[in-house]
């Protein structure tokens, strides 16, 4: 292929990857890495030095509409973020000094746990289930819109949540991606935030997380700017037009088809670590 096919196939993929990760606010580096190293035959520290700039353009485009229209968090956002920042950057250099082979099988791992996190339903809220007084002192519970009326949710286990975050950011600097999928888990399944807040409340978080690492994929000279200009465009344009179906979406549809998506993904990815291919 000639640089045109491939800047306009990447574009196309970056919409769609965009799409989903603002859907489900697992973040579209999970998608867009794998299917440039897979599909282009790009190296993997370039594919992820590109996802990267591209999430915080996926955050950026998300998360103005999802904090306008009252579904993200920010308390429990920036909160976090002390959390994933360090992990980030802790992550990011421990990248330049693992094979590809390793982080192709430690990718292929991550995207296998958002595939079952992806296709998992939302749990019921526990019978009696209470608050974390921590999070009644940093002022961390809230509500959310819905179609009757806003809806007030309370906030558990904060400890809990704040170490998954550590993991979360390491994760992200390691690999070149938001890990939404660690995000979403430690709100949605430890911190006991409803599924729509935890999301989108994601989202808000990856593009910061993702900044605390790109900075030292740059420096190393990970950054080309002829791949991730036409990944940070369509990722942007799938993130805003995710962000405008969010609220009236049949989220658990489209989480499943994430969730086929990506295990198809974790399994080349594997494959091609194991065999020699990255």
């Amino acid at each position: 292929m000639n640089i045109l096919e491939i800047t306009a196939l990447l574009g196309l993929v970056s919409v769609a990857a965009g799409f989903l990760g603002a859907l489900t606010g697992l973040g579209g580096g999970v998608v867009i890495t794998p299917a440039m190293v897979l599909l282009l035959g790009i190296d993997l520290h370039y594919a992820m030095g590109a996802a990267l700039i591209s999430v915080i353009a996926t955050s950026s485009g998300a998360a103005a509409a999802y904090v306008r229209e009252g579904f993200s968090n920010i308390r429990i956002g920036m909160f976090l973020e002390i959390a994933t920042t360090v992990g980030a950057v802790c992550g990011a250099y421990a990248a330049a000094k693992i094979s590809p082979s390793i982080l192709g099988v430690l990718f292929g791992i991550v995207l296998l746990h958002a595939a079952w996190i992806s296709a998992r339903p939302h749990p019921a809220p526990r019978p009696g289930e209470t608050g974390d007084p921590l999070a009644s002192h940093l002022r961390l519970n809230g509500s959310f819109p819905t179609p009757d009326g806003p809806r007030d949710y309370r906030v558990s286990h904060v400890k809990t949540g704040f170490s998954l975050m550590f993991v979360a950011g390491a994760v992200s600097g390691l690999l070149g991606i938001g890990s939404g999928a660690l995000k979403v888990v430690a709100m949605d399944r430890f911190m006991r935030i409803p599924f729509k807040v935890s999301t989108t409340t994601s989202n808000f978080m990856i593009g910061v997380t993702a900044a605390a690492s790109a900075g030292v994929y740059l420096n190393r000279g990970y950054i080309d700017p002829g791949l991730t200009m036409p990944v940070v465009l369509g990722m942007l344009g799938g993130s805003v037009l995710g962000a405008r179906i969010l609220p009236g979406a049949h989220t658990m549809t489209l989480r499943r088809v994430f969730a086929v998506v990506v295990f198809v993904l974790a399994v080349e990815m594997i494959y091609s670590a194991v065999t020699g291919r990255l």
